[in-house]
């Protein structure tokens, strides 16, 4: 794993100011915006705050026309578009990738910025809206470049890497790997149980709950098996759908750790 220092991190509001977030325009069309607003609606859905049902009379759309958007058998018209942002309190803004923006800076050309998210916002959110983000975790231009992928088709429209927090508690299941107040850089196209290094364990940050837990895991007896670090902790068990997959789990391999020093 790569050191990085850890005034690498920008704080949000109360600290030091975030840079300005804008869209990368030339990589934007509106198919893309179609697409990171449907998956922004059915993420909706899938926790209980939207129904087909719920949208269609918002909007003054039929269900079918609503449902068939969500089904990516349609595209929606600009105006269409409007409406449904609009009824779900929505602006155009928030469906675009947060990127630092281009400037006269000295290190612009060698710095990428990786958000800093809560563990509800890695597990659940495809893209990173600006106005969810805490602080920046920067690191050297290029120094993902190389990172490989394993990703399921479900995973290929969220956006790769962001960083949380990691709470005294679970670290401590994984010193001296990772430390108390850790941040943990996450690559969420990486959700697979193959060996990213030969003979080299994948650590992962895995869906446990409402929070995310940094363990090494395998698969066995249809239970995802988390494994801890310091062996005195307890070995843990998530039980996996029939029709379901581990990799559901999993939100993404660790790709790094920054430890405070």
């Amino acid at each position: 794993m790569w050191e990085i220092k850890p005034n690498h991190v920008s704080k949000g509001n109360g600290g030091l100011s975030l840079p300005l977030l804008v869209a990368d325009f030339p990589r934007m069309n509106f198919t893309h915006m179609h697409e990171r607003l449907r998956l922004e609606l059915l993420r909706r859905i899938q926790r209980g705050t939207l129904s087909v049902s719920l949208l269609a009379r918002q909007t003054g759309f039929g269900q079918s026309h609503m449902s068939n958007f969500l089904r990516s058998r349609r595209l929606l018209s600009l105006e269409a578009l409007d409406r449904v942002l609009a009824a779900q309190h929505m602006t155009a803004a928030e469906l675009l990738p947060v990127l630092q923006q281009r400037g006269s800076g000295q290190f612009e050309d060698e710095e990428t910025m990786v958000p800093v998210v809560s563990h509800h916002a890695a597990m659940m959110e495809p893209y990173i809206r600006p106005s969810i983000v805490k602080s920046q975790l920067h690191l050297p231009h290029g120094l993902l470049a190389s990172v490989r992928a394993r990703v399921p088709v479900s995973r290929r429209a969220w956006q790769r890497f962001v960083a949380v927090h990691v709470n005294g508690a679970d670290a401590a299941a994984m010193e001296p790997l990772v430390l108390p107040d850790a941040i943990a850089l996450l690559d969420r196209h990486y959700t697979s149980l193959i060996p990213y290094r030969e003979n080299r364990p994948n650590l992962y940050a895995v869906q446990n709950g409402a929070h995310l837990t940094l363990r090494y895991a395998e698969f066995g007896a249809n239970r995802l098996i988390l494994r801890p670090h310091v062996l005195s902790f307890p070995v843990d068990m998530l039980e996996v759908e029939p029709d379901g997959s581990p990799s559901d789990l999993i939100t993404g391999r660790v790709a790094h750790i920054l430890n405070e020093a």
